[in-house]
């Protein structure tokens, strides 16, 4: 890992508490997290249901306010930032979900230039070009036309992986990418999230309960009960 000493990292996490409900009801959901993920970094979050791993990666993203603590996204303090900033900051992420979340009316190809409408200085025939060859990497050039009920869960994974990379974020968040997807579906898609990621140099921060591929990482971070836990231990994949 000494690669990633001297950069600067892509998420600093300090004393990060995150609460559901309010009053009575109120329920902490995260205790006292302290991460830092550097610059180019794949890290697997693992641990069982319920431990609060989609909740502290969706904070990451910008998806849900910080409560309590500090959360540096590529520098930017996330506590306390207003919905336009947090829009702003949501910019430089891709995200991948285990529902692959792609609209039903539209082609595989309007799919993935969604990922780039929000990117105004890019012209709308950049946008055709783009979209087009980031489909062609993921192995779909000849079903850029097909609509997802066209598509095999594979297919349609892989076409959520070209949108959340057209753009070229810095950061990727994958929330259980394979957890609908058989064995050889679900290694072909994270072995492409892996060489697309390295090839673009972002980072990675991916959930997940698939023991099968756990081997993409450079690091393994385990969650129970809110807590990053001490056993079983923070694992350094060689």
């Amino acid at each position: 890992m000494s690669q990633y000493l001297t950069q600067k990292p892509a998420i600093s996490i300090q004393n990060l508490n995150h609460y559901f409900g309010k009053g009575q009801l109120q329920k902490q959901a995260l205790f006292n997290i302290n991460l830092e993920i550097q610059a180019g970094e794949i890290i697997i979050m693992t641990g069982p249901s319920g431990s609060g791993k989609t909740t502290l990666l969706t904070i990451c993203g910008g998806l849900r306010s910080v409560q309590e603590g500090s959360a540096k996204v590529l520098g930017k303090e996330l506590c306390g930032a207003s919905a336009k900033e947090l829009t702003v900051a949501r910019r430089n992420h891709g995200y991948i979900f285990q529902a692959h979340n792609l609209h039903g009316s539209l082609t595989a190809l309007q799919n993935v230039k969604m990922g780039l409408e929000i990117h105004s200085h890019i012209s709308s025939s950049e946008i055709d070009k783009r979209a087009v060859e980031m489909l062609e990497l993921v192995g779909l050039g000849n079903r850029v036309n097909y609509y997802p009920d066209d598509l095999s869960g594979g297919q349609k994974q892989r076409v959520a992986i070209a949108r959340a990379l057209v753009s070229q974020p810095k950061i990727v968040l994958a929330d259980e990418p394979t957890a609908a997807l058989d064995k050889k579906s679900g290694r072909d898609v994270v072995d492409l999230m892996q060489k697309l990621a390295k090839q673009q140099g972002c980072t990675i921060l991916l959930v997940t309960h698939d023991n099968r591929i756990l081997d993409i990482a450079d690091r393994i971070v385990y969650m129970e009960d809110g807590k990053l836990a001490t056993q079983p231990d923070t694992v350094q994949i060689s």
